[in-house]
C-alpha cells in the first residue's frame, strides 16, 4: 500500500498522531470517520514514503490504536495520518517473481521499483469456502527420500518441519524450492519471518546461481525489524500466493520459515498492546493468529497452494503451546532430530516421529503402506536395543535382533541423501530420487540384499543401484 505524503491527512478520514509507544500509535480521528480494525492508515513523513500502520483497537468513539510496520523513530504528535478505508494491500503477479519484498511490498533488493499498474491484494482475506476447496488427495512429490517414503505431502496441503536451532530446517526448505521449480515447474513463494539479514542474502544469491529465481518470490521481515512487520509477513507472501492461485491458475508452494516467529512476534504486539498473557506467556490471540495463516492455505478447483513450515521448537519442547498449536492445523509432521544431525544423517528427520495423513493403504496404496511400515518397525526395534548393545555388545544379541541391527542402520544411511544446495559444502552432487526407487531400495534392504555391504556404500546416496556401485567398486576383486 502506497499513499502521497503530501496528501497524507487531506480528506474526511484525516486524523493526528496523539500518542507513540513504541511500534503503538495512537491516532484521533473526527467522529464519525474511525477506521475499522485491520484498516492501513498512512502518516505523513518528511521524507520518504508514508509509515504504514494497522488498527487494532477502538479506543474511544474517535481513537483508535494502531501497529507501525515500520521503524516509528522521529514520529510526533499532532502528524497527519489518513485513513486508506482498506487493509494492507501488496503487489502480487509476475512482477514481484524474482524480487525480494518486505512486509509491505515494497522492494527490498535495492531493485527498480514495481511497475506502477502491478496489481494489488489485500493482505487480509477469507479462507476458501468449503465449495470452493478441492477434492480428492494427491501426494507431492518431493525427490527426497525420507519425506516421500514416511511423511508424504499433500498437494493442496500443509506440512511442517519441527525443529530446534541448527538441524537443518533452512537447507531442506532451500532444496524444496529447487525441487519445486524443477519438478512441478510451479511458483514459489517464500516468507522469512524473523530471518537473519545473512540468511536472506545467501538464500537470494543462492536462487539466482541455481537460476530458479525468476519463479520465486521472496517476502522478509528481518530480525531487526519492529514486531508489526515480522507479524504481517506471512500475510503479505500468503496474499501473493494466494494471486497466483487464483488468478493465475498455478499451483504454489508456500515456503514460511520460521512460523514460531511469527508467533513470538504476535506476542510482541499483544504486550505493546496492553493485553494479558496466556499460557507460558503467550499472547491469548494465539489460536486466532494461527488459524488466520493456515485456513486460507487450501487447494481449490484447478490449483493449490501447498505450505511447507520451518517451526523452531523452543528447548526442544514439543508440548509448547505454540507448537501444539501449529500441530493442529497440519497434513504432515516432518520432526528434525538433533541426534541424527550430530551423527551426520542428513537429512536429519526422524522417521518414528514424522507422520502423514496421506500414508494410508487407500491414499498411497498397499506396496507403499507396508514397506514404509516395515522400516520403521525395524528402526524402532533397533532403538529398543541400543540401551542393551552399549551394555552388553551386539555380540549377546539373537541372531534375528543381529539381523533387524544391520537393516535398521543400513536403512537409517539409504535414507540420507546429499542436496542440491549443498554441493558448495560437501562437494557431493545433489540426488533427486524418484518414489519408486526409494520403495524399491527399501525393499531390497528389508530382504537382506545388503545385510553384507558396507553401511559407507549406502551413506549419501540416491536410488540403490548407485550404492550397488559403490559396493561393487569398493570389494576388491577375488
Amino acid at each position: 500500500m502506497t499513499a502521497s505524503p503530501k496528501n497524507a491527512g487531506d480528506g474526511p478520514a484525516s486524523g493526528r498522531v496523539v500518542a507513540v509507544h513504541g511500534s503503538v500509535v495512537e491516532i484521533a480521528f473526527p467522529a464519525g470517520a474511525l477506521p475499522a480494525l485491520q484498516d492501513c492508515v498512512a502518516i505523513a513523513s518528511d521524507a520518504g514514503p508514508p509509515l504504514l500502520v494497522e488498527v487494532q483497537q477502538h479506543l474511544g468513539p474517535t481513537t483508535v490504536r494502531a501497529v507501525a510496520l515500520d521503524n516509528t523513530a522521529g514520529l510526533r504528535r499532532g502528524t497527519a495520518a489518513r485513513a486508506t478505508g482498506a487493509p494492507i494491500l501488496v503487489p502480487v503477479g509476475d512482477a514481484v517473481l524474482g524480487r525480494l519484498l518486505n512486509a509491505t511490498g515494497e522492494p527490498a533488493d535495492r531493485g527498480p521499483p514495481l511497475p506502477v499498474d502491478t496489481p494489488r491484494r489485500p493482505i487480509h482475506a477469507p479462507a476458501p469456502t468449503l465449495d470452493r476447496l478441492g477434492a480428492g488427495l494427491e501426494m507431492f512429490h518431493t525427490g527426497i527420500k525420507v519425506i516421500d517414503l514416511l511423511a508424504p505431502l499433500v498437494k493442496g496441503g500443509k506440512a511442517a518441519m519441527f525443529g530446534g536451532a541448527g538441524v537443518g530446517k533452512t537447507v531442506l526448505i532451500m532444496e524444496l524450492i529447487r525441487t519445486t521449480v524443477e519438478r512441478h515447474s510451479g511458483i514459489s513463494v517464500f516468507a522469512g519471518i524473523g530471518e537473519r539479514s545473512r540468511e536472506g542474502h545467501e538464500l537470494l544469491l543462492e536462487l539466482r546461481q541455481s537460476g530458479v529465481l525468476a519463479r520465486t518470490a521472496l517476502v522478509f521481515g528481518q530480525m531487526n525489524e519492529p514486531p508489526g512487520a515480522r507479524w504481517r509477513t506471512g500475510l503479505t507472501a500468503l496474499a501473493i500466493a494466494e494471486h497466483f492461485r487464483d488468478t493465475a491458475h498455478e499451483n504454489v508452494l508456500l515456503l514460511i520459515d520460521n512460523v514460531y516467529r511469527l508467533v513470538q512476534a504476535g506476542s510482541e504486539v499483544s504486550g505493546l498492546l496492553g493485553r494479558l498473557p496466556s499460557r507460558v506467556g503467550y499472547q491469548p490471540t494465539l489460536a486466532a493468529e494461527i488459524a488466520e495463516l493456515e485456513e486460507r492455505i487450501a487447494s481449490v478447483a484447478g490449483a493449490a497452494i501447498t505450505s511447507i513450515q520451518a517451526v523452531y521448537v523452543p528447548a526442544d519442547d514439543f508440548t509448547d503451546p505454540a507448537v501444539a498449536e501449529i500441530f493442529s492445523h497440519l497434513d504432515s509432521s516432518i520432526v528434525l532430530s538433533r541426534d541424527m544431525a550430530s551423527e551426520g544423517m542428513y537429512p536429519a528427520v526422524d522417521p518414528l516421529a514424522s507422520t502423514s495423513s496421506l500414508l494410508d493403504p487407500r491414499m498411497v496404496g498397499e506396496a507403499h503402506y507396508r514397506i514404509a511400515q516395515d522400516v520403521r518397525k525395524t528402526i524402532a526395534h533397533y532403538r529398543d536395543l541400543q540401551e542393551i548393545i552399549a551394555l552388553l555388545g551386539i555380540e549377546e544379541l539373537s541372531a534375528a535382533d543381529r539381523r533387524a541391527v544391520k537393516q535398521a542402520r543400513r536403512l537409517m544411511r539409504f535414507l540420507t541423501q546429499p542436496f542440491m544446495v549443498t554441493v558448495a559444502f560437501t562437494g557431493k552432487p545433489g540426488r533427486s530420487v524418484e518414489l519408486d526407487a526409494t520403495l524399491a531400495g527399501c525393499r531390497a534392504i528389508l530382504d537382506g540384499e545388503a545385510d553384507d555391504w558396507a553401511e559407507s556404500s549406502l551413506y549419501m546416496v540416491g536410488d540403490l543401484e548407485e550404492a550397488r556401485r559403490r559396493e561393487a567398486a569398493a570389494t576388491p576383486a577375488v
